[in-house]
């Protein structure tokens, strides 16, 4: 659901796809092949929000900011299912991790990479190319160029969906079993684990 709040309305790019069960408010500006999956809120209510082209919001991640804060999150950034951006920057081709919590003012060097769960406090900044984890969230050395190559390749997969979503997302009815002739293909792509 798209929403407009104090007659602001939110600007979509017409390539991204938000789907109908995600809900954006306000001054929100979505850019070209950015996917919005399910349950995601994007509150533009009190400040900006900016998603640069390429990026993906998982399903039921939460962006938001105190008073006057403008959220930025650069080209090509991932942000993992069920994690929560409060009022942070996320530079260029970024991966943030599945309930992993970005608080306010946090700058995020271009291809960080946070893990799952983390929590990196308000105000932390980090440079390029840092893997952080853990609560307090911390550097633990840098992302190699194989695990950039990894991460950027997984985002293509989101950069292709929101396409392949306004051709053939609809809503239906089940099958009650399944069909003989059902023949399904899914994307290759290896896991972390697979290349390392």
């Amino acid at each position: 659901m798209i929403y407009q709040f104090n007659d602001i309305i939110p600007v979509v790019h017409p390539s991204a796809f938000v789907h109908p069960q995600a809900c954006v408010t306000g001054n929100v500006v979505i850019g070209k092949e950015v996917y919005v999956g399910p349950g995601a809120a994007i509150r533009g209510d009190w400040g900006q929000i900016i998603i640069e082209d390429g990026c993906n919001i998982q399903e039921n991640c939460t962006i938001h900011m105190f008073p006057g804060t403008t959220v930025l999150l650069k080209e090509g950034a991932h942000v993992g299912h069920g994690a929560i951006v409060h009022g942070a920057t996320l530079g260029r081709n970024c991966l943030i991790g599945m309930n992993a919590v970005i608080m306010d003012n946090v700058q995020l060097g271009d291809e960080c990479i946070v893990g799952a769960l983390a929590f990196i406090k308000a105000d932390a900044v980090f440079e390029r190319r840092s893997l952080i984890v853990g609560n307090p969230a911390q550097k633990i050395k840098e992302v190699s160029d194989e695990m950039m190559k990894w991460k950027t390749e997984g985002t293509k997969l989101y950069q292709q969906l929101p396409q392949q979503l306004h051709q053939s997302l609809k809503e239906c009815q089940p099958l009650t079993s399944i069909p003989k002739n059902r023949e399904i293909k899914y994307p290759e792509y290896k896991t972390w684990n697979e290349i390392k």
